[in-house]
């Protein structure tokens, strides 16, 4: 890797600061702001802020303004670099967020700073949704990966339980280690100081995965995200004394040593057959020289046991019914190389593709990203848990392929694409009338009853959103991505997580703020999409209009005052059975109530959808504004502990 690709140099003199820009991070999920309001006004202020108030100490915590037009700033220096350098690059980076980035959340990494700001208060909430910047695929392999990534993975695992454990290291810790006679590692883990010592500990481990997915063979690579970053390189490109480490002697070195002891100590004839024996031992025991060979295997291995097919002596899975395999060639002939103009969008983990089989049958490829932060995990998952699902409104998968590091999934293709091009499109919304609106709903409904009660497995979504319904040439509702959804067992019916995983806007309370998930969870987002069909409107970002906190919260309001024709879709009016569209926003209601218990079942959901006759209790309170927190799988068996701060995500807006 090029010394010099990150935009600065180590001199005597200290860090320089440089213009380096790392990577960007634009929530997608959250509106536009709008220029000349009180919040862009506030926001440049902050920015002054922070650039004004960090170089003290290298980290600073700080909001301006009040009310829904408050902003939340956090800046973070790395901690070799200078009370000077930290303000120059501050600087950069706040000049930077504003050209790249509009939102209403946005961070922005250079080399030596980063910068965070957001609507919402995101002080001490673990938030872990790593990045990896572009520079990683400019790295040359390393010629020993399985050596490299034992040593290299000793080193993190040492600076990382001294940033996260020890107070005087500010949670910031570099370290160095020889992996050959001329060959040294340095590395370098970071964490925001407004973390706990366990949260800082879980953002590096979960980091350190994603290091070693992207970068353990080459030489050289880097992880960011909001809270923590890492990185190693075989150059020293930090300006401070660190951990300097020894690699113990493995019981392959320990078998070396002791050949040389026998060999000066025996004959000839017998020092000929105890090495030619050790020779056989070593190769037995030497690993595949490849990584994209060892990649495959171990994903083979760890996709075989749970989707119940056979391996091959040639290490390969035997496709079968439930999960069939592709060749990479096929699917590269398909969708023309991957070409652009084949391409789709852009899905959790990768890029999805248009592509055509040699039997004029058309599918949906996706594509796995290498950049992607959560990628691989979602991609077993979701083979996992779909390879075992046939149902009308869920999407079909109809094959992968997994050769090296390319690995693809194969789906019917969907030609309507998805929901929200349809309810938040203006020109496409016209298309629906209240008869289709009512089928999608119902779809959607039927989907998760057969995911929380009728299918074999019992499977909490996670991340149910308008994305994430995919319509046929029919507008049949197909549920797709399951990547983030979790197997219960048949008596479990909650689970907890440190962290969750989901989009703004869709997920339940409990969840964001307490880890907590059941099929009540499921039930929460549909609420929402039920309520966003009705309306033509999103729930993210609703409170700009000034109308209410957020469109839970405005669906309420005027049910209370009697006003709840205010609320439907004009376009809908036309086409509409007045009394069904109103038991369908009270239904959406219910199901966003605050509390989990409250919430009806969708087994509950269906029939109501179903039958005009049965009454229906009033609606409690929907949720307060639920923020934005990201990506894990890692299961407590406590109650996972909440810092206090967090919870001021469920300030009103």
């Amino acid at each position: 890797m090029e010394v010099d690709y990150l935009g600065h140099i180590i001199s005597g003199e200290g860090v320089k600061a440089g213009d380096s820009l790392l990577s960007t991070f634009c929530e997608d999920n959250f509106e536009n702001y709008v220029l000349n309001i009180p919040f862009e006004n506030n926001l440049k202020l902050l920015l002054e802020s922070l650039s004004s108030s960090t170089w003290a100490t290298g980290f600073n915590n700080t909001f301006v303004g009040e009310g829904r037009d408050r902003v939340y700033g956090q800046a973070l220096c790395r901690g070799d670099v200078n009370s000077t350098v930290c303000r120059i690059c501050i600087e950069n980076a706040s000049k930077e967020i504003l050209k790249q980035c509009k939102r209403e959340d946005a961070i922005i990494w250079f080399d030596l700073c980063q910068v965070h700001y957001s609507f919402q208060n995101f002080f001490s909430l673990m938030v872990y949704a790593g990045k990896y910047p572009n520079n990683n695929h400019l790295g040359k392999k390393v010629s020993n990966p399985v050596h490299f990534v034992r040593v290299l993975t000793y080193l993190m695992e040492n600076i990382t339980n001294e940033t996260a454990f020890d107070p005087s290291t500010r949670m910031f810790a570099t370290g160095e280690i020889k992996f050959s006679r001329k060959k040294t590692i340095y590395g370098l883990v970071q964490c925001t100081r407004d973390m706990t010592q366990q949260d800082c500990y879980s953002c590096l481990h979960s980091a350190l995965q994603d290091l070693q997915a992207c970068c353990s063979s080459c030489e050289g690579g880097f992880i960011v995200s909001s809270n923590c970053d890492v990185r190693f390189q075989l150059y020293r490109f930090y300006n401070v004394s660190g951990l300097v480490l020894t690699y113990p002697t493995s019981n392959e070195d320990k078998w070396k040593i002791w050949m040389v002891v026998i060999v000066s100590c025996i004959p000839l004839s017998v020092l000929a057959i105890i090495v030619g024996f050790g020779l056989l031992i070593m190769g037995r025991r030497r690993e595949p020289k490849e990584d994209d060979d060892r990649s495959q295997n171990a994903l083979v291995h760890e996709l075989a046991w749970p989707t119940g097919v056979d391996i091959t002596e040639e290490g390969e899975l035997v496709s079968s019914e439930e999960l069939p395999f592709m060749k990479l060639l096929t699917l590269m002939a398909a969708t023309d190389n991957f070409s652009d103009s084949n391409k789709l969008g852009i899905g959790g983990f990768g890029t999805v593709y248009k592509g055509v089989l040699a039997d004029g049958k058309t599918v949906a490829v996706k594509r796995l990203s290498r950049k992607s932060w959560q990628g691989l995990e979602e991609f077993k998952n979701e083979i996992i848990v779909i390879a075992k699902l046939q149902h009308r409104n869920l999407v079909k998968l109809l094959g992968c392929a997994i050769e090296g590091h390319e690995k693809l999934l194969v789906y019917e293709f969907m030609p309507n694409r998805s929901l929200d091009l349809f309810i938040f499109d203006s020109k496409k919304r016209s298309q629906l009338d209240w008869k289709t609106c009512h089928d999608i709903i119902l779809g959607i409904a039927r989907g998760l009853l057969y995911l929380h009660e009728d299918s074999r497995l019992k499977i909490i979504h996670r991340d149910l959103k308008p994305n994430n319904v995919l319509l046929d040439h029919e507008m049949v509702v197909k549920i797709s991505d399951f990547g983030m959804a979790r197997i219960f067992g048949e008596d479990q019916n909650t689970a907890n997580t440190r962290r969750v995983v989901g989009t703004y806007g869709y997920m339940a309370p409990e969840y964001a703020m307490e880890g907590l998930f059941s099929v009540k969870s499921d039930v929460f987002s549909f609420g929402v999409i039920l309520l966003e069909i009705i309306s033509g409107r999103k729930n993210s970002g609703f409170y700009l209009t000034g109308q209410a906190q957020t469109l839970l919260a405005y669906a309420w309001k005027l049910w209370n005052e009697g006003r709840e024709m205010e609320f439907v879709d004009p376009l809908l009016m036309e086409s509409c059975m007045i009394t069904q569209i109103l038991k369908c926003m009270h239904i959406g209601l219910l199901c966003v109530q605050e509390e989990p218990t409250d919430r009806p079942t969708i087994s509950k959901v269906v029939v109501l959808l179903w039958k005009e006759s049965i009454p229906l209790p009033n609606p409690k309170q929907p949720a307060l504004s639920v923020g934005r927190v990201i990506q894990t799988d890692r299961f407590l068996i406590a109650n996972p502990s909440v810092n206090d701060l967090t919870r001021s995500i469920l300030s009103p807006r």
